[in-house]
């Protein structure tokens, strides 16, 4: 088949290099098992690109890295979309679905540090020394762990959050993705990792997720093959826990996830801003086959023709009931709390912030 009778399978991107880098991968999985077929890539910029002078939590979207390439995909400008998962809220836009989810990267958070304190970890930073994170997540837990540190917010793509690590002078370290680090080949420049009893990670964190129309079965045909199941079932689980607290940018909440001998094991939890309360529970079920579950739609808008309906039921009733005990043992006063208290920093920022 000549390049000009193939059909074009169109896949949405954002701009920044790790979002190419990210897309172009799957653009390259896709053209080896699919030699009929064309992918062309298109990008755009988001929301959460362009607004770079306040934090994430005060933007007041929930899609904040995703919409305008959810538009692209509702009006059929594009076929397919690229996401980090952990980007992806967990209820999408009517008729959208998470068709495939890839083997997840080393989920958690890493520490790069400024060259001048390249032989310190966090623990033995100065006292008062500066560490960027864009999370509340992290920013709370690292208030926990390394009271003796100030954290502070940065924004940026990772481009540019390193540049101000290493040529301003007001950052000691930060705390990034292991996985957005390891895709951008500066694994030299990791100086520690931060395993789960440090800091927990983020719902989805380390997995991509690809997005397409509900109703498009030819695309999510397409998909299917590059779901990893492991993953995926770990992903649904973390996605029905955040979904039933109802967390976000707003609030600091976190898991870790793990599936052995077909049990699947989830720890969550839920932090005030200042790191001082928290409450963090975990839970674990054997994923077994039953005939009479019925078939739903999609769990927390991933679909999966692969996996059976009992064992995607059963991850999602896993989240489901983890963030019941979270909640039952005070989460949910702790989540309303952090909430507010975001929201009236938020109006602060807003207020003292100079008009344009």
């Amino acid at each position: 088949m000549s390049e000009i009778t193939k059909p074009t399978i169109r896949v949405g991107s954002r701009k920044s290099q790790l979002a190419l880098i990210q897309s172009k991968h799957v653009l390259e999985l896709l053209t080896q098992r699919y030699e009929d077929k064309n992918f062309h890539l298109e990008t755009m910029t988001t929301i959460g690109d362009e607004v770079l002078d306040r934090a994430l939590s005060q933007i007041g979207e929930k899609s904040l890295f995703t919409r305008e390439l959810e538009v692209a995909l509702e009006h059929n400008k594009v076929d397919l979309v690229v996401h980090s998962l952990k980007d992806m809220p967990t209820s999408l836009p009517l008729g959208m679905v998470i068709g495939a989810i890839l083997e997840r990267e080393d989920p958690r958070d890493a520490v790069i540090m400024s060259p001048k304190f390249f032989e310190c970890t966090l623990a033995t930073l100065p006292t008062g020394s500066v560490v960027g994170t864009s999370s509340l997540r992290r920013a709370a837990q690292l208030k926990r762990h390394f009271p003796h540190l100030v954290i502070q917010g940065i924004r940026g793509n990772l481009n540019t959050r390193l540049r101000k690590l290493d040529e301003e002078g007001t950052y000691a370290a930060l705390i990034l993705a292991t996985a957005g680090v390891k895709r951008m080949n500066w694994e030299s420049r990791i100086s520690e990792y931060l395993n789960t009893d440090v800091s927990m990670y983020a719902i989805g964190q380390g997995a991509l997720g690809i997005e397409c129309r509900q109703d498009d079965m030819a695309t999510r045909q397409l998909l299917a093959p590059f779901s990893h199941a492991e993953t995926l079932l770990c992903c649904v689980a973390e996605r029905a826990f955040l979904r039933t607290l109802e967390g976000g940018c707003s609030a600091p909440v976190a898991v870790e996830s793990r599936f052995l001998d077909d049990v699947l094991y989830l720890k969550g939890g839920v932090w005030s801003l200042d790191g001082k309360r928290s409450i963090t529970q975990s839970l674990d079920v054997k994923l077994t086959d039953i005939d009479d579950v019925p078939p739903a739609q999609s769990y927390t808008a991933v679909v999966s023709s692969h996996l059976s309906n009992s064992r995607l039921a059963l991850a999602e009733w896993l989240g489901v009931s983890l963030a019941g005990k979270i909640v039952a043992l005070g989460g949910g006063i702790i989540l309303d709390e952090a909430k507010k208290e975001t929201e009236q920093r938020n109006l602060v920022a807003a207020n003292v912030r100079p008009s344009k």
